[in-house]
């Protein structure tokens, strides 16, 4: 972004240096400026379209339903400043640089959206590695959040973690830099779209590679080995768990189980499982969740924390209240024999314990589930996994003391942390229970509680009831059985994921999911916390369910109540909207609130106000309202260029009652008009604004016009100003009028008697770049009778859909981004209005006469007589 950005500034001030045109003398010349001027402005008209394009997909993306990260970013800052460029530009250009201060105004606004852009995060850590007697939960910026929880639990709470120390943010930065890692991985990244499964996959695969390929610095691997001296000695049996410990992890985005955590790591594979650990960052399920959850790769930082192994005998989660029901605060603890992974990955049910928060701890329930096989350590190094011994099965993995011990803990850690907390455990061999990780708890928003207790509906298929609830909602889809990982791969938008256990390899398709149903895991599980994040209904049924439902059958899953529905059921969807709003108070999307507050906003409403220049211009919209509002304004004065000289234009031959002759700046004239250089017929004009009007002024009901009948007190008035004020005599305008066309534009200027009018309008198939604006001035009467003639024509305009404002005897109005067909009708309205407006002023002799007009008008009555009467 900043090459662009600089460039963009570049221009700014080549721009600042431009002087105006010279006006051309020749008929040819004059031609080409009036082309010249056209293409300016439509150049102006595009580029506000393509501007306003941008604003209103940023502002949608603001609504914090839809994915996207920094590159979308770059990309829309970068369209937006162009587009606003281009129409700071055009209307200098076209304006011989009277709109110089918006370069100013464009470079103040692009300051200041660059320093948001180009706003970097410190890494402060103080050393590379760093043992939990010195981290802090303060220290989670550069300790990332599992090391800094686990230091702030053993050195503010007394409660057991295991021995270890944390590889920080530090030792993580000098890996990158010593193997120039960064910009590569990112633009490797940056080309890939993350709906793009396969390329997705390839594109991880090689990022794995590559990080894992290369050396750590001497500097780094020495501190790690010292490291690990200073704790063991020379002790080469100890085994260690290696996790992740990202900065941001266990805060306000849960990141669970997206990261690799190795167990059973021997001391000579230290430092090679660092990098395996750094390397998940570039899984493809970690990409997508970072992009999901608004995560940029420019600011990652991942630290890792090393652990003295604890052979575990048992282990697992404990949630210190119900993470969706708003009626049950008590303490949850799922539990595993062995090794935690089986618990939190759902390859095993746990037995799950219902604790008290009262001060006995009273346990209140015990569900004891079958566990045939559990993870262990392997002495060697490693994990394996083995069956657990068949009087154990069925038992209970932990006693009540140790139960309420744990549950003890729980209440510390959330009264410390001063929220519920998502709690890691693990049961030592000597039978000392410690704390492995602590998070706060994603508690889903209480939705549809009348819901939970509602009885099946009648007449739909049950296919599932009683299943257990691990995220609310209600989804319907197509069934979309996962038998591998590499399913994924056809995941359909909207299907409901079947799958035989949990995993959190199922957020790449989360954001496509209505729904999920497992055969087996557990609320407390790392795939359950995810679709709480994304809210996607889920439910685990504990039953057989892949050889029972088919690919394609349509499954409505109500999460409420656990029940699963064959078909669609509407009153379930019905009964509950679901919050999509994900986004929202991720990096990227308030890094994206903060630039719109330069982009979106309007200031510059009415340009009439005083605030309405080039200096009040703070925002991109404002600089393109600006634009736009002063660029009809330019090209409604071309009508007074084309005035300047009679030698090159077209007649037009229509029985009308004024000269009109026309300039084509380019495709305003059929073909076979092109060559002619005499007269053209009506029928062939092909400027699509010019033939609307040519229609509303050849309009049979007013064509036809007989003059009117002459009011003799307003034939006197008209002689009498025109005797009282000779000065008017220099004021009557020539009988030529002049047709600027084009196929989509007109710029028409009717000069008759003492009568001025001009119609500036833009009519295509793109809304946002219609428009008519129109002016009318003047009149032989006096001024009573031309403010009554102007307020009548107001009156009028301003019933067939236009904004008018009225001046003594000038009338303007203004009517934009409106279908072509409405602005059609609207110019033919006003070529009757201007054939029916001649000679008005002599009808004007009340008050009343203003209302009597317009009413005749938008009735259709054309041929008005005689005034009415002041009673």
């Amino acid at each position: 972004m900043s090459t662009i950005l600089g460039n963009l500034r570049q221009l700014f001030k080549d721009f600042r240096a431009r002087s105006g045109l010279t006006l051309p003398v020749s008929p040819v010349g004059m031609n080409a400026l009036f082309r010249f001027r056209y293409t300016l402005f439509k150049e102006l008209l595009v580029a506000n379209s393509e501007l306003l394009t941008v604003l209103s997909d940023m502002d949608e993306k603001l609504k914090g339903e839809t994915i996207f990260g920094l590159s979308y970013i770059n990309n829309q800052v970068n369209k937006a400043l162009k587009h606003a460029f281009q129409m700071v530009k055009c209307l200098n250009v076209m304006s011989g640089g009277a709109y110089r201060e918006l370069y100013n105004a464009l470079e103040r606004i692009n300051e200041q959206i660059k320093t948001i852009v180009n706003e970097r995060k410190v890494d402060h850590a103080p050393h590379a590695v760093m043992p939990y007697d010195q981290i802090h939960l303060k220290d989670s910026d550069w300790a990332g959040g599992k090391n800094a929880n686990l230091g702030e639990i053993k050195n503010c709470l007394n409660i057991p973690v295991p021995e270890g120390f944390a590889i920080t943010t530090k030792g993580f930065h000098l890996f990158f830099e010593h193997n120039d890692l960064k910009e590569e991985i990112i633009k490797q990244k940056n080309l890939i779209y993350i709906n793009e499964f396969d390329l997705l996959n390839s594109l991880s695969a090689e990022t794995l590679q590559l990080v894992r390929s290369k050396p750590l610095p001497p500097e780094l691997e020495a501190e790690i080995h010292a490291a690990c001296t200073r704790l063991w000695g020379n002790d080469q049996e100890v085994l260690v768990a290696m996790r992740s410990s990202a900065v941001g992890e266990d805060g306000d985005i849960s990141y669970a189980g997206q990261y690799l955590t190795l167990l059973g790591v021997t001391r000579d594979e230290i430092c090679e499982a660092y990098k395996s650990i750094i390397a998940s960052l570039y899984s493809a399920r970690s990409i997508s969740y970072r992009t999901s959850k608004g995560v940029y790769d420019e600011d990652l930082a991942m630290a890792v924390a090393c652990l003295k192994m604890v052979d575990s005998r048992a282990s697992g989660v404990l949630y210190t209240r119900h993470p969706y029901d708003i009626t049950n605060e008590h303490i949850l603890i799922n539990a595993v024999w062995g090794l935690g992974p089986y618990a939190v990955d759902g390859v095993v049910t746990p037995d799950v314990y219902t604790v008290s928060k009262d001060d006995a701890l009273t346990l209140l329930e015990k569900n004891i589930s079958l566990k045939p096989v559990q993870l262990v350590l392997n002495q060697t190094g490693g994990v394996d996994e083995r069956p657990v011994p068949a009087e154990q099965q069925q038992a209970a993995c932990l006693s009540e003391a140790q139960i309420r011990q744990l549950a003890g803990y729980g209440v510390a850690l959330e009264k410390h942390y001063k929220c519920p907390q998502d709690v890691e455990w693990a049961l030592a061999p000597d039978g000392n229970l410690l704390i492995l990780q602590s998070r706060p708890l994603k508690i889903q928003s209480p939705k549809n509680f009348c819901l939970l207790k509602a009885p099946p509906l009648e007449g739909y298929s049950l296919i599932i009831d009683n299943a257990e609830i691990a995220s609310q909602g209600v989804g319907t889809g197509p069934a979309f059985p996962i038998q591998t990982v590499e399913d994924l791969v056809n995941f359909p938008q909207g299907g409901v994921l079947l799958a035989r256990h949990s995993s959190p390899e199922y957020v790449v398709v989360m954001r496509h999911c209505s729904a999920i149903i497992v055969e087996a895991g557990s609320v407390s599980g790392h795939m359950a916390a995810l679709a709480r994040e994304f809210n996607v209904p889920t439910i685990i049924c504990a039953q057989p369910i892949l050889e029972r439902i088919a690919q394609g059958t349509v499954l409505t899953v109500d999460a409420f109540t656990g029940r699963v529905y064959a078909g669609t059921v509407h009153e379930l969807l019905a009964a509950i909207k679901k919050d999509d709003a994900h986004m929202k108070g991720t990096p990227v999307y308030e890094q994206l609130q903060r630039i719109a507050q330069h982009v979106i906003p309007l200031h510059l409403v009415n340009p009439a106000a005083p605030e309405f220049t080039a200096a009040g211009c703070t925002t991109l919209h404002d600089l393109a309202r600006f634009c736009h509002e002063f660029s009809y304004k330019e090209m409604f004065q071309i009508s007074d260029l084309a005035s300047k000289f009679h030698g090159w234009s077209i007649k037009l031959d229509a029985p009308l009652p004024m000269d009109i002759h026309l300039i084509d700046l380019g495709n305003g004239l059929k073909a076979e008009a092109t060559a002619k250089w005499n007269a053209v017929k009506v029928e062939e004009i092909a400027s699509v604004p010019f033939s609307a009007l040519l229609q509303g002024m050849l309009n049979k009901n007013v064509h036809g016009l007989e003059p009117r009948p002459v009011n003799l007190s307003g034939l006197l008035s008209v002689m009498r100003e025109q005797t009282l004020a000779p000065g008017h005599v220099g004021e009557r305008f020539g009988d030529r009028s002049y047709a600027i066309i084009a196929d989509k534009y007109l710029n028409f200027s009717s000069r008759v008697g003492y009568h001025y009018s001009v119609i500036d309008a833009y009519c295509g198939e793109t809304i946002n770049k219609n428009y008519i604006t129109f002016t009318f001035k003047g009149g032989a009467a006096d001024d009573v009778r031309k403010n009554r003639r102007v307020r009548a024509i107001s009156l009028i305009l301003d019933r067939e859909g236009f904004k008018v404002n009225v001046k003594a005897d000038k009338v303007d109005a203004r009517l934009q981004k409106y279908p072509k067909s409405y602005i059609e009708s609207r110019m033919d309205i006003l070529g009757r209005l201007l054939i029916f407006t001649r000679q008005l002023d002599m009808l004007m002799t009340t008050e009343k006469s203003v209302e009597w007009v317009a009413e005749n008008f938008v009735a259709g009555n054309y041929k008005l007589t005689t005034p009415p009467l002041e009673q």
